[in-house]
């Protein structure tokens, strides 16, 4: 049994150095090959569209079918309780 923690712990260390070496490989080649020479390209630049706005749907003969919302009476009585996160109990 105590080979085996032996060869564990041997893994874990070589776990490591093998992990800082492939993160470095990788921010040097994010550093190179894509974050400086997206810099270097210029900014496109997007042409300005003309929004038209077609008001002609509105004069649908459907939409003469449809009927007003009913207008709602305000609240005549006290709104809630003075403090709502009490429980009724009390």
């Amino acid at each position: 049994m105590a080979i085996v923690f032996f060869e564990e712990r041997k893994r874990q260390q070589l776990l490591i150095p093998i992990l800082i070496v492939v993160v470095t490989i990788a921010v040097a080649i994010l550093w190179f090959g894509v974050i400086r020479e997206g810099s270097k390209q210029p900014l496109v630049t997007v042409p300005e569209k003309k929004i038209e706005i077609n008001l002609s749907v509105l004069e649908n003969p459907i939409l003469s079918e449809l009927e007003l919302f009913k207008e709602i009476a305000p609240f005549d009585k006290e709104a809630g309780r003075e403090n709502p996160f009490l429980p009724y109990s009390q």
